[in-house]
């Protein structure tokens, strides 16, 4: 028994160890901005075992220098409750998680109703059926995630979804709240954040599409920038698509409702 309790008391260490690590990169941030983060890497070594090459824009730039506008259209975007809110809004991951598992059950029942009809054509042409060759449809999940919770995922976790990793993010996110005020949050967030394949960050952004600085961003231009944010890579594939255009004037609309925080 006692063997047992010290490798627990070890492992009680070690995860003690690894929250005081963390916390002590996220105190750290108050003062220095962070080179890279976790994703960023992450992207970076994808780009180079997949084709042998790295695409990385990124370029600082001081919460000054970032145009309210796309301030507000983040916000109005990704997280409207952000200048008053704790990090965490749990009914809205509750909901999130609702629509989720009706999305997935819904797709779960077509996939059946495809491969069965897949498999019934496949008999009327007396050809042999093998399941797996029918494509699997995409689920499109919602997230009921704050930027803070973005932030604190990007910054110091990897991309697996597990419920290990989902705990740690929400320590991370009470931590950041705790230890940062929100402008240096939305700071951090906006010069990390991913506008396509190897772009991150608002300056990255500005200059990558629209051929200006962060700080000259007009309020339609925010709005299709926050627009991209989701999935981003998607949204570089095809700008002009209608969601993009419909997603964009509304996101416009709602801007001027967005409250900005305070030092």
């Amino acid at each position: 028994m006692k063997p047992v309790l010290r490798w627990l008391a070890w492992l009680v260490l070690l995860a003690l160890g690894l929250q005081l690590f963390f916390v002590g990169r996220i105190a750290l941030m108050a003062q220095v901005d962070p080179a890279s983060t976790a994703f960023e890497r992450s992207e970076a070594w994808r780009q180079v075992r997949d084709d042998g090459r790295l695409r990385w824009r990124q370029q600082w730039a001081d919460y000054e220098r970032i145009a309210d506008s796309l301030k507000r259209a983040v916000i109005a975007s990704e997280d409207e409750n952000f200048a008053t809110h704790d990090g965490v809004l749990w009914d809205a991951i509750q909901k999130a998680r609702a629509r989720n598992e009706k999305a997935l059950a819904r797709a779960e029942q077509l996939q059946e109703q495809a491969i069965a009809r897949a498999e019934a054509l496949a008999k009327k042409r007396g050809e042999e059926f093998d399941p797996a060759a029918v494509p699997i449809r995409p689920v499109k999940l919602m997230g009921g995630s704050t930027i803070t919770q973005q932030l604190a995922k990007n910054l110091l976790l990897s991309s697996e979804r597990h419920l290990l990793r989902k705990g740690q993010e929400l320590v991370l996110t009470y931590a950041l709240e705790l230890l940062l005020d929100k402008q240096r949050i939305l700071e951090l967030y906006l010069n990390h954040a991913e506008w396509g394949d190897g772009i991150f960050g608002a300056e990255a952004a500005a200059q990558h599409y629209f051929r200006k600085s962060a700080a000259q961003l007009t309020p339609a231009e925010s709005a299709r920038l926050a627009v991209m944010l989701p999935r981003p890579k998607d949204a570089e594939k095809n700008p002009q698509s209608a969601y993009m255009n419909r997603r964009t004037g509304t996101i416009l609309a709602r801007m001027r409702y967005a409250e900005l925080p305070t030092p």
